[in-house]
């Protein structure tokens, strides 16, 4: 990329996919979620703080749901 080059791009929109696998016994779970927020349109917001506020939502819940797999198979 140029060093002159300078991106005028503006993030709209956020998303973010969990997965996890868990092997219980001889039976494999796998757990997913996939979320996406929008960027309100005139709002100044720090995308990075944003980013990580919806990846530890993300990831909390696909953990809440690997918890209550490995609960109840085990």
């Amino acid at each position: 990329m140029s060093e002159q080059f300078k991106s005028r791009a503006v993030t709209t929109k956020i998303s973010a996919t969990s997965r996890v696998a868990i092997k219980i016994k001889d039976n494999f779970y796998t757990v997913e979620y996939s979320e996406e927020r929008a960027i309100p349109d005139g709002v100044e917001v720090d995308i990075a703080q944003e980013r990580e506020v919806l990846f530890e939502d993300v990831n909390g819940i696909v953990d809440k749901q690997a918890e209550e797999i490995i609960k109840t198979f085990r």
